[in-house]
């Protein structure tokens, strides 16, 4: 099996057993840590699956991937094991900067 590099802020189909409302999940592990057989994530949750109440926009911003609507369930991230994350399916690269913010508004309060 060929071995691809991992990118933090890649996106991969979540395996799991909530892929039906959490279709994908977001690697936001720094590239420093590559060797480790774990990766951190964050579940990316369609909007449609989300109570039609006020959300935090600052802790779970939205995504765009393939035509759909997402958050980012910044507050469930976990560590995975890397194995599960196949190939991925688009990048956030570009929503570093949301991104870094809600993982510093959850860790930090600002």
């Amino acid at each position: 099996m060929e071995k691809f590099l991992m990118a933090r802020f890649d996106v991969y189909i979540n395996p799991g057993s909530h892929a039906n409302t959490t279709p994908y999940l977001l690697d936001i592990q720094s590239d420093l840590f590559d060797g480790l057989d774990s990766r951190m994530v964050i579940p990316l949750r369609s909007v449609k699956n989300f109570p039609a109440v006020k959300l935090p926009t600052r802790l779970m911003p939205l995504v765009t991937i393939g035509g759909q609507d997402y958050l980012l369930e910044t507050p469930k991230m976990s560590a995975v094991p890397q194995r599960i994350l196949k190939s991925p399916v688009a990048s956030l690269a570009e929503m570093q900067a949301q991104i870094t913010s809600a993982l510093d508004f959850l860790f930090h309060g600002y």
